[in-house]
C-alpha cells in the first residue's frame, strides 16, 4: 500500500496533485489531497474521515431563516478542512456524516476560511449545498482518527493570550455538570475539569455541551484526555482553557503523548506537586485577587488589624513554618468531607459539611459529597509570621498534595503521624506566593477581623525576581539622594 509521493521535481499539476486510488471500492477514483484544496481547483474529489462533527444550529438572516452544521475532514495525508452544511444539505447529509467513518466528497464551493472559527489551520474551507456529493467510503486505517499537534502545559504557560492548543493530560479533578441562562439567553451546559501533564503544570479547562454532559464516571479514574483547539485566554490572574465547539475530546488515545502521560502518572506523577496555571475563583473575587496589593506578613498584620468594613485582598511572599496537627493536646481534624451538590440558580458546589451518614443539612438530602483540606497554617518571612486559615485549593499548594492523597496516607498507609510527616516534610520547602483576605465579620456578638489564605501557588522567579530588583533599585536611589 505504498503513496505515491505528491511532490515529483518537475511534475505536471496532474501528477503532484491527483492520487489514483487503484484497489478496493474506491479504485479508479483520482482523488485530491486536501492540502491541494484551494479555490483555483474547480473540480476535486476527496477522501476523508470525518474526526468531528457540530451541533445543527439554526440561524436569521435577511428576513429568512437557515440551518447549518459543520465537521471537520482528514486525509490519509494529514492534511484537515472545515466543511459546513447549509439548508437542504442538512437534511440530506445531517445523518448520513458520522464520526469516525470515512467518505468520498465532491461538488463543494471552496472559500477562505475564516481562522478565528476553524482549528484545522488549513487556508480553505468547503461548503456543501444540496447538489454536492457524498458517499460512504472503504474504511482507511492509514487515516488518524484526529490529527494533533501537542503542547505541553509549562509551554502553554509562557504563550502570548489569548492562543489555542492541543493538549494532552490527566483528568486529576472534574467539577459537576452546571446548566445556567447566558446573558443573551441561551441555554448552556458546561463542566470544568483540570488536567495536568509530565512538566508537572495543571490548568482546568471549562467542556461545553454534550461534552459537558457526559456522565460523572467518564471522567473518574484520571483518564488521560486529548482535546483539539483549546482556547486559553487570562482568567483571575492566571490562565484557563475552553474547549472550543469546533475541538475534539479524545479519552484512551493511543497516540504515543498520551501513552507517555500515562506512564509518567504511574510512575509517581500522581504524587508530584503541580504548578497550577489557573487561579480557582470567580467574578468580583477574581479581579480582587488579581489586583491584590503586595506586602510583607508584617505590613499584612498591621493592615488587616486597621479593617473595619467590607474586605479587602493581598498578596505575600512567605513560605509555610507550621501546620496546626493539635490543640490542646488533642489531634485537630485536617480535612472534612463536603457537600458537591450544585447550589440553586448559582451551579456552583454546596461545599458545606455533610455528616457521617452524607447528609447535607444546607441542601437537605444526601448527594455527591467530596474530601477537602482546611488548615491552620502559620507562615513566615523575614519580619514576621502569621497563622492563617488556609481553605482547600489553596491548602493543597500549601502542603503539595491532593487531599485524596491525604485521606489515603492517613486512612490506609501510615496512619496519622504518616500525614503528618509528610507535612512537615514541606516546612520551609520553598517560598509561597499567597494571596490573604482580609474580612470584617461579627461572631456571637464580637467584631473581628477574619485573615484566611484563598489561593497559593509557587513564586513565579522571574516575575518575583523584576519586583525585588525594583526595590533595590528605589532603595538605592533614596540612598544616594540622602547622601
Amino acid at each position: 500500500s505504498h503513496r505515491p509521493s505528491l511532490r515529483g521535481k518537475g511534475s505536471s499539476l496532474c501528477c503532484r496533485h491527483i492520487i489514483m486510488v487503484m484497489m478496493g471500492s474506491d479504485a479508479g477514483l483520482c482523488l485530491l489531497p486536501i492540502s491541494e484544496i484551494s479555490s483555483y481547483i474547480q473540480k476535486w474529489t476527496i477522501k476523508a474521515r470525518v474526526t468531528s462533527k457540530g451541533p445543527m444550529r439554526t440561524f436569521v438572516k435577511g428576513g429568512g431563516s437557515g440551518k447549518v452544521f459543520h465537521v471537520h475532514l482528514l486525509d490519509v495525508h494529514g492534511g484537515e478542512i472545515r466543511a459546513n452544511f447549509f439548508n437542504e444539505a442538512v437534511d440530506k447529509f445531517g445523518e448520513m456524516l458520522q464520526v469516525g467513518k470515512c467518505y468520498c466528497l465532491s461538488r463543494g464551493n471552496v472559500r477562505v476560511a475564516n481562522q478565528q472559527f476553524n482549528p484545522c489551520g488549513h487556508r480553505y474551507e468547503i461548503t456543501f449545498d444540496k447538489v454536492a456529493q457524498i458517499e460512504e467510503a472503504t474504511e482507511d486505517a492509514e487515516i488518524q482518527a484526529v490529527k494533533l499537534s501537542i503542547t505541553d502545559l509549562r509551554t502553554v504557560q509562557s504563550k502570548t493570550l489569548p492562543c489555542k492548543v492541543d493538549l494532552c493530560g490527566i483528568v486529576t479533578a472534574a467539577g459537576s455538570t452546571i446548566a445556567f441562562t447566558s446573558k443573551d439567553g441561551k441555554e448552556l451546559v458546561k463542566r470544568d475539569i483540570s488536567i495536568a501533564d509530565d512538566t508537572c503544570t495543571s490548568m482546568s479547562v471549562t467542556l461545553w455541551g454534550d461534552r459537558a454532559k457526559q456522565e460523572d464516571k467518564t471522567f473518574e479514574g484520571n483518564p488521560v484526555v486529548c482535546m483539539k483547539a483549546v482556547i486559553v485566554k487570562e482568567w483571575n490572574g492566571g490562565r484557563a482553557g475552553s474547549l472550543s465547539e469546533g475541538g475534539v475530546l479524545v479519552f484512551a488515545s493511543t497516540m504515543p503523548e498520551a501513552k507517555r502521560v500515562q506512564q509518567w502518572w504511574v510512575d509517581g506523577g500522581n504524587t508530584q506537586t503541580f504548578t497550577a496555571l489557573t487561579v480557582m475563583g470567580g467574578g468580583a473575587g477574581s479581579r480582587r485577587i488579581a489586583n491584590a496589593k503586595a506586602l510583607d506578613l508584617a505590613e499584612l498584620r498591621s493592615v488587616s488589624e486597621q479593617i473595619i468594613q467590607n474586605s479587602e485582598t493581598y498578596s505575600a511572599v512567605c513560605r509555610l513554618a507550621l501546620v496546626q496537627v493539635q490543640k490542646r493536646g488533642e489531634a485537630q481534624p485536617l480535612m472534612y468531607t463536603a457537600c458537591q451538590e450544585p447550589k440553586e440558580g448559582r451551579g456552583l458546589p454546596c461545599n458545606r459539611r455533610v455528616d457521617s451518614s452524607g447528609f447535607c443539612p444546607s441542601c437537605n438530602r444526601v448527594g455527591k459529597s467530596a474530601p477537602r483540606f482546611q488548615l491552620r497554617c502559620r507562615f513566615a518571612d523575614a519580619k514576621d509570621n502569621l497563622w492563617l486559615t488556609t481553605f482547600h485549593e489553596a491548602a493543597e499548594q500549601v502542603v503539595g498534595m491532593k487531599v485524596e492523597q491525604a485521606r489515603s496516607i492517613e486512612d490506609v498507609e501510615g496512619g496519622r503521624e504518616a500525614l503528618e510527616g509528610a507535612m512537615v516534610a514541606k516546612f520551609f520547602n520553598q517560598p509561597l506566593q499567597l494571596t490573604v483576605r482580609a474580612k470584617y465579620e461579627t461572631y456571637n456578638g464580637e467584631s473581628r477581623t477574619n485573615v484566611s489564605c484563598i489561593d497559593a501557588r509557587p513564586v513565579p522567579h522571574r516575575q518575583h525576581g523584576r519586583v525585588m530588583l525594583k526595590e533595590v533599585l528605589e532603595r538605592v536611589g533614596s540612598f544616594q539622594l540622602q547622601l
